[in-house]
């Protein structure tokens, strides 16, 4: 199949994103870890965000499936959902993260509830357990770089806690440039507050 008979996709993931200040606060303890491990690939701070369900490529005509069913969950949610965030570790050594806490709980019935939304669209997606977390920084394979040592220099970080005001229906452009990744909102939602 040529690329002008190919259905159009979009990378797309359901996310919280923390306020500006709790990303502030985090990029200002990292600072430090810049400038002394420049061949990691840093995530862009606008771009921090709590994956709550990782749809992958969809066609693009499917992306309005969703809108109605996230706007009703997001409106529906029972009550505000309080976070921080806390701590750091790593996957594999290689992509470097910062830990999630607060209502954990709530957290996790929210993403249940949005993974259950999907399926109720009849989207398949790939469902894994849902590690809370905000990805920093991934080392580049085979250049020497340990995210573990970052993790290390901030593993005491606690965050000042805040209340998740928006439900993201988010579209990435992995996978179509050799460029750094970036997000874009396709539709966001209000949360109780």
């Amino acid at each position: 199949m040529n690329e002008e008979t190919r259905p159009a996709t979009v990378r797309v993931f359901i996310a919280l994103a923390p306020p500006d200040p709790a990303k502030e606060e985090l990029a200002g303890e990292l600072e430090p870890a810049l400038g002394t491990y420049p061949r990691m690939r840093w995530n862009r701070i606008e771009d921090w965000h709590i994956t709550l369900a990782f749809l992958g490529e969809l066609p693009v005509g499917t992306v309005p499936l969703l809108r109605p069913v996230l706007a009703g969950l997001a409106a529906d949610h029972p009550r505000p959902l309080r976070l921080a965030l806390r701590g750091s570790g790593t996957f594999d050594d290689r992509v470097l993260w910062s830990g999630i806490d607060g209502d954990l709980d709530e957290l996790h019935m929210l993403a249940a509830d949005v993974r259950t939304a999907v399926k109720g669209c009849g989207i398949a997606f790939e469902d894994r357990p849902l590690r809370p977390h905000l990805t920093l920084a991934r080392a580049r394979r085979g250049d020497g770089s340990s995210a573990g040592e970052i993790a290390e220099g901030f593993a005491g970080f606690t965050g000042r806690r805040w209340t998740a005001e928006r439900l993201h229906l988010v579209g990435s452009n992995a996978g179509r440039s050799s460029g750094p990744i970036h997000y874009r909102d396709i539709e966001s939602w209000p949360l109780p507050v």
